[in-house]
């Protein structure tokens, strides 16, 4: 990467348009590039002055986003039984929940849309596992003993035929998806941005937690949805295998990770209460962001007003 190539920072508080989508897709390929193992190069140098620059960038995204969303933290309680109870009404009243894109996905979209959708889906899988991993580290001992079982699961308990980040990656291979950067819209790619920096930097290290507990909390009912979507189109069970088990696995880490992540960090430290719960709606208001982009992808409420 040459510094030239590093102009797009400059448009990283932007959350629509055109200078939105080029951050979004620079941010992507950035990440892309940052997290992969690699070996020591003799443009270190260069390199640790390029990330510094873009540390900063994504730091101007994520607080651009965190200003956006304060609004809806107004009322966010800081005791334990209180917070527990309005994180889990976020599975109800949260941004992007009940969206009907995804009934619509179970008993009408075409295989052609179906492959546009899960080819956004996986751009924006930042890869629930890695995520978790970033986010543990120096955790205390009880949040840190359930994040380890709910790893240890992702890890398929020790066998790779479970592992979850290869069995998306399966159903995409036999789907033939390829998500390009260039080919995915923004919103897609911004949601999996804000889960990489809310990870990767230990300042939204609660954030993230709330993230991924929304993720656990909300995801089964929609990848119910999409597992009857893609079993209506055809697929074999063995290749959603990843949707199946998400609609099922995740109700259960939900409720051990409100119990046992989620409960000692508030009791311990009240404040982390709206930094966890800010964490939640940024994956929420992202994902909100996404499905709506989605629909007009789709036409959505055209064809619901011809259907009607």
């Amino acid at each position: 990467m040459t510094s030239e190539s590093l102009d797009w920072i400059d448009s990283a508080s932007q959350l629509d348009g055109p200078s939105f989508e080029r951050f979004q897709i620079a941010l992507t390929t950035f990440n892309s590039r940052q997290l992969r193992p690699a070996l020591p190069a003799p443009s270190w140098r260069e390199e640790l002055d390029q990330a510094s620059k873009v540390a900063l960038a994504e730091g101007e995204f994520v607080e651009a986003v965190r200003e956006e969303v304060a609004q809806l933290l107004n009322d966010v309680p800081d005791d334990v039984d209180g917070f527990v109870a309005w994180f889990e009404e976020l599975r109800e009243s949260g941004p992007g929940q009940g969206d009907p894109l995804f009934p619509w996905l179970a008993t009408e979209a075409t295989r052609e849309q179906m492959l546009w959708f899960l080819t956004q889906e996986v751009a924006g899988e930042a890869g629930f596992d890695d995520l978790l991993a970033l986010t543990q580290v120096k955790m205390p001992e009880l949040a840190k003993l359930e994040m380890a079982r709910n790893y240890w699961d992702e890890m398929g308990r020790g066998a790779s035929k479970g592992m979850h980040g290869p069995m998306l990656e399966g159903l995409a291979n036999y789907l033939e998806i390829d998500p390009q950067p260039g080919a995915i819209v923004p919103e897609a790619l911004a949601l999996g941005n804000i889960m990489v920096g809310l990870a990767r930097n230990r300042r939204y290290a609660y954030q993230s937690i709330g993230a991924l507990g929304a993720i656990e909390m909300t995801a089964p009912t929609r990848a119910g949805f999409v597992d009857a979507g893609l079993k209506r189109l055809g697929v074999p069970a063995k290749k959603r295998h990843y949707f199946t088990l998400h609609a099922v696995l995740d109700v259960k880490h939900s409720e051990c990770w409100n119990r046992e992540v989620l409960r000692p960090l508030v009791a311990e430290d009240s404040r982390r209460a709206h930094a966890i719960g800010e964490g939640a709606i940024l994956r929420l208001w992202h994902g909100a962001r996404c499905f709506e982009r989605y629909r007009r992808q789709f036409d959505f409420f055209s064809q619901q007003s011809e259907a009607a």
